[in-house]
């Protein structure tokens, strides 16, 4: 392809931003683009990565020089998504399926560039730069930077305001002309844009693909079980997630079905193919569409059934699943799976314990019934509580209630238990739980959680999206799982109980935990 036009349409269409599109011609006048994407090694990647994949497809096609980052070293800063011992492991794991996911689809490897982050991000040069970087960025710019990327807690870490920084520098160090990623990275590339210059190298181009729903109607994420389809998903479980997945009749926003067909199936379709919606003849037998237009105005009109789609779209994802997972039965790869993602292997098999990763998960939390309670011999502001918990017997806990809930309002009240911390003596007394609170310092005030509405004894409670696996026994307590947690949980401005945003709610019926009163207050 000779055309500098045509090679910009093939680079820039589908995307939803270029910053700085004026140097992108300016460069594609006089020769082929050099651009890279990076993606940190954390949960394992599903049918989503197909959407950048089919980028880096259009990006092959249009000329350009492609660096592909595993960015190993980010997974571990980003609040240490991929344990460290973990890391070497999965970023294999990564290249494995990145590499089965591009051949699955014809992109030749050859004509792409494969690069660990640690590579060269642990060199001499490199961390002198991250120092010169750090004494010009401000810690509001760096926590700004990674807002939408980085996981974002109360109290963070450095390692998450570094990242943004690093992923900046990237951008030298790989000698790119571009950077390509998802519009929730926009405010990275603008730091790059604004910091880099000041380190005295150029500032880059950047390309950004919008973000696609996931099949829920919300982004799709590696640790909500029904909002991707893994790429080792048989077809069984691939008609399963797509019958769940949002798809109304005739919404054309937040449609995950209809986004996956707009930038996989139809950016990916090779002269004179079409895209085949399968219907019975009673509702107007098989249509072909060759344009995303089209089709997304019969939907809109609701020409096209969503269930329709949803058939034509399975198809599709296992037609593109079938060569991954042919690579996949090599049992080199099989072994890596396991050891990558050990947590998996652990939930299959029916084990007690659950991921390495740090996720609410991890906690054992119920619905609980006080039926005793007492004040603490030897402590005027702790109650002794007996606490039905669904056991054969209640627990014995100790709370510091004495001060905030008068002793009749709490016998026979209905309370949220941590059941797997590791018991602990108060005052003499073994306490085997903690009854959770919305709690705020100035002026002291502690409210307990309300279970949700329809709970009994027993029931568990879990975070919206985080409902598959088992948590731990105990809470190892030199992991410090629960402090790490914690900073996250807190009330909304609904008076719900939440974990970064997402809801507390009953395993059994989905209802929400609350709180009487308190609004934006931790919950201890």
């Amino acid at each position: 392809m000779a055309n500098w036009e045509e090679k910009k349409s093939l680079i820039i269409r589908n995307l939803q931003e270029v910053l700085g599109e004026d140097k992108l011609t300016e460069i594609l006048k006089q020769r082929d683009l050099k651009i890279y994407w990076g993606t940190a090694t954390t949960g394992r990647p599903h049918v989503a990565y197909f959407v950048p994949m089919s980028k880096i497809a259009d990006f092959l096609k249009a000329g350009c020089e492609v660096t592909i980052l595993f960015a190993d070293l980010h997974a571990y800063l980003d609040n240490m998504k991929a344990p460290w011992e973990l890391l070497a492991l999965r970023t294999q794991y990564y290249e494995a399926a990145i590499k089965a996911m591009l051949q699955s689809i014809g992109v030749p490897l050859e004509k792409l560039k494969f690069v660990r982050g640690t590579e060269y991000q642990l060199s001499k040069e490199y961390t002198l730069d991250v120092y010169r970087l750090s004494s010009v960025i401000t810690e509001h710019d760096a926590k700004k930077a990674g807002a939408e990327v980085v996981k974002q807690v109360d109290h963070p870490l450095l390692s998450g305001l570094l990242y943004p920084g690093l992923q900046a520098l990237d951008e030298e160090y790989l000698k790119v002309d571009a950077q390509f990623g998802g519009v929730d990275q926009r405010k990275i590339f603008t730091m790059s844009e604004k910091y880099l210059p000041q380190l005295g190298y150029a500032k880059r181009v950047h390309l950004m693909n919008p973000m696609v729903p996931g099949l829920t109607g919300a982004k799709m994420s590696s640790s909500e079980e029904d909002s991707k389809i893994d790429l080792l998903d048989n077809p069984a479980n691939v008609k399963k997630k797509l019958k769940r997945a949002f798809c109304e009749p005739g919404n054309i926003t937040d449609n995950g079905v209809l986004s996956f067909t707009k930038h996989v199936i139809f950016p990916l379709m090779k002269p004179g193919e079409s895209f085949k919606i399968i219907r019975a003849p009673e509702h107007g037998g098989d249509i072909e569409f060759t344009n995303f237009d089209v089709l997304e105005a019969a939907f809109a009109k609701q020409e096209i059934h969503p269930g329709d789609l949803k058939l034509s779209v399975e198809l599709c994802i296992n037609k593109l699943l079938a060569p991954i997972q042919e690579i996949f039965k090599d049992s080199k790869l099989q072994e890596l799976t396991k050891k990558a993602y050990p947590s998996l292997a652990k939930i299959k098999g029916n084990a007690n314990t659950t991921s390495d990763e740090i996720t609410p998960v991890k906690l054992d939390i119920r619905v609980g019934k006080v039926v005793e309670v007492a004040r603490h011999p030897d402590a005027d502001a702790l109650y002794v509580e007996k606490i039905d918990l669904g056991e054969e017997q209640p627990r014995t806990v100790v709370s510091g209630l004495v001060n905030f809930v008068p002793i009749e309002e709490m016998q026979n009240r209905d309370v949220v238990v941590l059941c797997n911390l590791k018991p602990a003596k108060m005052r003499g007394v073994e306490s085997k739980g903690m009854v959770l609170c919305a709690s705020v310092v100035e002026p002291k005030q502690v409210e307990p959680l309300l279970p949700p509405d329809g709970s009994k004894p027993g029931d568990r409670i879990v975070v919206e999206g985080y409902e598959s696996g088992e948590p731990d026994d105990v809470l190892n307590p030199k992991k410090k799982i629960w402090e790490k947690l914690q900073v996250d949980l807190k009330t909304n401005d609904n008076l719900v109980a939440v974990w970064q945003g997402n809801k507390l709610i009953s395993k059994v019926n989905g209802n929400s935990v609350s709180t009487k009163s308190m609004k934006n207050a931790p919950i201890k």
